[in-house]
């Protein structure tokens, strides 16, 4: 068969192993104990050796200005034992894992390499709140926002409050999307929160940029996960539950949020999904559980509307609805989300495709298990939206 990964093509993807650290203030553990942890568990689930890795791709962002170490890549293949194996580091702010998976299938599908090794890691909380928060600012455009004292709950408070007023979604909707991600992240063991929240909790919380409160925005995390990709004519050497990759499309925006066609309106997604969408042939209602970026509770809303699940201005009726929990006719974010099982930035993208590949598998927890899931869809934002990856899954038949 022909691979659909960006309709470039040679060789359909599997994904045969898969593997995570805890996300959360993990003093610990540093950048390399959080690799080796998520990687070894993945190889091990996909019984692989070092010797029979070609390449390694590793999604992170800023390794070097959180913990002052550059040459990430090198570090990885090293300390999980691959060496003299090709590594690539891949950064593309918090979309920076979804990248490096959309490579990782483009390296498997082009048919030069067999069996790819993609991760992504973020060591976070070993600086200070602000500076984290200066940090984050350079996946913004620096020069004319960050510079002008923007700051990314400063620019998806503007997304909220005009959608808002474009289309009437309450405070209490809005808080609904931070009360079901952290009762999914209640049944995760690995989540960074794990505790049940109310909406009165979430209105109740510190202001940090209106109308977003503290429990509107996602933890600085510390993290890693793991996936490994091969032909899906070899998937079956290495496990009896292949997942099949049927699309994993990157697309772009404006960097500065200023300049956008429309601040309610990710149109990065919309072009992502849409030609997702059209190399599968399939639709957004055939998928049966999804992963998508909350970095704030708004991002939820716009991601629900722009990737087809509803139309515009509806998705606060969905959570009215209890449409989005696990028994729901989409549930969404069955870990927690970045909300509640936590954001390490790099590690995102493939932490999503982590949690789907376990729900095809059928293998999480008891309370967030989607009960006969066959199609999954994963969306990464970097960003404010500059870059979004939309990645299809399937449990093979």
């Amino acid at each position: 068969m022909t691979s659909k990964v960006n309709g470039f093509a040679k060789r359909d993807v599997a994904i045969v192993g898969v593997g995570i650290a805890p996300s959360g203030e993990q003093w610990d553990k540093g950048l390399r104990e959080l690799t080796i942890e998520a990687g070894f568990a993945a190889a091990a689930d996909a019984g692989v050796r070092g010797k029979d890795i070609d390449l390694i791709l590793v999604g992170n962002m800023s390794a070097g200005t959180f913990v002052g170490q550059e040459h990430v890549a090198a570090l990885v293949a090293d300390f999980l034992g691959l060496n003299p194996t090709s590594a690539v580091r891949v950064e593309a702010a918090c979309a920076s894992g979804g990248v490096a998976f959309k490579q990782g299938c483009l390296a498997i599908a082009s048919g030069l390499y067999d069996l790819v090794v993609v991760g992504g890691v973020e060591k976070m909380t070993d600086v200070q709140g602000k500076w984290a928060t200066s940090v984050l600012s350079g996946a913004m455009d620096f020069e004319w926002e960050a510079y002008f004292g923007a700051t990314f709950p400063g620019i998806y408070a503007l997304m909220a409050r005009r959608y808002m007023y474009e289309y009437g979604l309450t405070r209490e909707q809005l808080a609904a999307v931070a009360v079901k991600n952290h009762y999914h992240g209640s049944f995760n063991p690995l989540a960074h929160f794990r505790n049940k929240i109310t909406v009165d909790q979430v209105l109740n919380s510190s202001l940090i940029a209106d109308p977003l409160r503290l429990f509107d925005c996602s933890p600085i995390s510390d993290g890693a996960a793991c996936v490994i990709l091969t032909p899906a004519e070899n998937a079956r050497k290495y496990t009896d539950t292949p997942i099949l990759v049927d699309a994993c499309v990157q697309a772009s925006d404006t960097l500065t949020l200023f300049e956008r066609r429309d601040i309610c309106t990710l149109d990065a997604t919309v072009e992502a999904s849409r030609e997702a969408y059209r190399l599968t042939k399939i639709s957004p209602k055939d998928i049966d559980v999804a992963e998508v970026h909350d970095c704030f509770t708004i991002a939820e809303i716009l991601a629900l509307e722009d990737l087809g699940f509803c139309k515009k201005g509806e998705a606060g009726t969905l959570y009215d609805e209890g449409q989005l929990y696990v028994g729901g006719s989409l549930p969404v974010n069955t870990d927690g989300g970045l909300k509640a099982s936590g954001h390490p930035v790099g590690a995102t993208g493939v932490k999503q495709i982590v949690e789907l590949v376990k729900q095809l598998r059928g293998e999480v927890e008891s309370g967030r298990q989607v009960k006969g899931a066959e199609q999954a869809l994963a969306q990464n934002v970097g960003g404010s939206g500059a870059t979004a990856v939309v990645t299809l899954l399937r449990r093979e038949n």
